[in-house]
Formats: structure tokens, C-alpha cells, sequence
């Protein structure tokens, strides 16, 4: 097989295995630490179930034979615990099983055609639960009239939630923008899921919010560095945006689901309600498939049919 490697004779066992390959996914895939957690997270009980099913050791070696009733025992452990697994997490499981076995496939020449027998359970798509309009602008005005933090933290924070909603972006693509990258004019070249990049257009008003915090944040920046700051002068993270979030909706009593990333499901569903082309809409999102991108005509589609049975006479 092409690419295929002798397994390194430190490879004895299972778990080995399992290291290996997150190295691997770590190295050479670039994969985040939170993928890598949830790929071991994943395997890791898989091949444990597997030892204890047969009552001894998984040697690196027999990981070749693992059987497609071995695998669909395991996914039946995984429902019928007292703790069971969503259809949506349980196959998110038995993907990161079949990436694993893939992985021993080609790289180790050690394929397994069971893996191809096991049918994983059927998921409905959920459907993105975006903030109105109404709701968006008025997060960012609550956090602009933030009287308890420094003026500088007021304007990161109205920054940080227009670039969201203004640019459709994720979190961990907003917070990985450097100081290089500042002023934003025009566009912004952004790297998203699986290292892919695009161009993503830049509003006025989120050149300008960026402007207002650039012009008052108090540390001084390499162009290396990341562009948003937490109050210590360290890297404003994921978390810090989750909790800003948090106490934003707790304020203006929205729902759980008002989230850093409902901004970006805000930004898709009111562009589409404007008429913007569903490719276009893919294009700025950078969905790599368009059928993700069509579950935001769901939402459109719900948000016509409540302000139609509200507003009709005859409704």
C-alpha cells in the first residue's frame, strides 16, 4: 500500500497506538489541542471496552482484527450505560474510530474492512439557533454601556462581538487574528477549520470598533501577538468571550443559546433573509459543504412562517 510504514517495533501495544496517532494528528494535521482531547476522549474508551470484551491485553498488533460485531457491541455499551451517548455524540465516536482505523490503514499497513460494516446512527441535522437582529445589535449596545470595566476592556469587547456578527466569523478564528492582520480595511484573510483559508469582507462599522480598541488598549503589541487582550495583558480567549456572553444574556434575558457562535448563525440567517445567494453565503462562512450551509434556509423558513402567523389576519 502507498505510504504505508512498518509499524515501529515500540508499538506493543493498543494504547501506543492510540499515541501515536494523536502525535501524528498533532504534527502533521495540525489538529487543535480541543480535537486532539476529543479524539482520545473517544478512542481511548473504545479500545478498553475492546480488552475488556475479550478478557486480555490489546496488543498494537490485533487492532487489525477487531470485528464489526466488536465495534457494534461497543457502540450498544455506549447507549445502554447509565450515561448514554446522544446519537449525535455516538457518531461523533465511531467517526473518530474510523479516522484512527484509517490512519492505521495507510500509514501503518494494517487495514480493517470492518469498520466499513458498521452503519452508525441516523442524526437529524440540528437546526442553528441565531439571535435576531434586534437581539445582536442590542448585545453589543449592553456591552458598550459597561460601566464596571476599564474603557479599554468596553471597547475589545464591543469589538470582539461586531467582528462576530459583522464578519460571520468563529471564535477561535476572530481570537486568532494578530496584531499584523490590524486595522481591518476591506477584507481579512482568515484560516478556518482543516487549515483553509478565505477572504472575508470587512464592514465599516467593524473597522470601526476595531479602530476604537486598537486606539485604547493599553499594552504594547508585536505583530506576532494575538490582537485581543484579556485585562492581564494575556491573550483574550475563547472562555473569556463565552463568559461575556453569559452575562450579556443574563442582562437582556435571552435564551442559553445566545452565544459567541449564535452571532455567526445571526450573520448567515439575516443575510440570507436579505436575498444574498446561498453559494455566497458558503463562500464568507467557509463551510466546506453547501447541504451545511442550507440549514440556515430552515431557520429563514421558520422565521417566515412565525411573522406570517403572527401578522396574517386569516393566520
Amino acid at each position: 500500500m502507498a505510504g504505508a510504514l512498518d509499524p515501529p517495533s515500540d508499538l506493543s501495544t493498543a494504547q501506543d497506538g492510540l499515541r501515536a496517532w494523536l502525535t501524528y494528528m498533532d504534527h502533521e494535521r495540525r489538529s487543535s489541542p480541543r480535537t486532539l482531547r476529543a479524539y482520545g476522549d473517544c478512542v481511548r474508551p473504545y479500545l478498553y471496552f475492546i480488552e475488556t470484551y475479550r478478557g486480555e491485553a490489546l496488543r498494537f498488533a490485533d487492532l487489525g482484527g477487531v470485528t464489526a460485531a466488536e465495534v457494534r457491541s461497543y457502540l450498544a455499551s455506549r447507549v445502554q450505560c447509565e450515561r448514554p451517548l446522544s446519537p449525535r455524540s455516538l457518531s461523533q465516536a465511531l467517526s473518530a474510530i474510523r479516522s484512527f482505523h484509517r490512519w492505521l490503514d495507510r500509514r501503518m499497513g494494517m487495514p480493517n474492512a470492518a469498520m466499513s460494516l458498521v452503519r452508525g446512527p441516523k442524526v437529524k441535522p440540528g437546526v442553528p439557533r441565531p439571535v435576531s437582529e434586534d437581539q445582536a445589535f442590542g448585545l453589543i449596545e449592553e456591552a458598550a454601556g459597561d460601566l464596571e470595566h476599564e474603557p479599554w476592556e468596553v471597547a475589545r469587547d464591543c469589538a470582539v462581538l461586531t467582528l462576530l456578527y459583522g464578519c460571520g466569523l468563529r471564535i477561535s478564528e476572530a481570537l486568532s487574528l494578530t496584531f499584523a492582520d490590524a486595522p481591518l480595511q476591506g477584507s481579512v484573510r482568515i484560516t478556518g477549520k482543516g487549515s483553509k483559508t478565505r477572504i472575508v469582507p470587512v464592514l465599516p462599522a467593524v473597522t470601526e470598533a476595531v479602530d476604537i480598541y486598537l486606539a485604547e488598549v493599553p499594552f504594547k503589541l508585536t505583530p506576532e501577538d494575538a490582537l485581543f487582550r484579556a485585562k492581564r495583558g494575556g491573550a483574550y480567549s475563547p472562555r473569556h468571550a463565552q463568559a461575556l456572553m453569559q452575562n450579556l444574556r443574563g442582562r437582556l434575558g435571552l435564551p442559553d443559546s445566545a452565544t459567541p457562535h449564535a452571532l455567526r448563525h445571526s450573520f448567515a440567517t439575516h443575510l440570507l433573509g436579505a436575498g444574498a445567494d446561498l453559494r455566497a453565503i458558503q463562500d464568507l462562512l467557509g463551510h466546506a459543504s453547501l447541504s451545511t450551509t442550507q440549514r440556515y434556509t430552515d431557520v429563514d423558513a421558520a422565521g417566515l412562517m412565525a411573522a406570517y402567523e403572527k401578522a396574517h389576519p386569516h393566520a
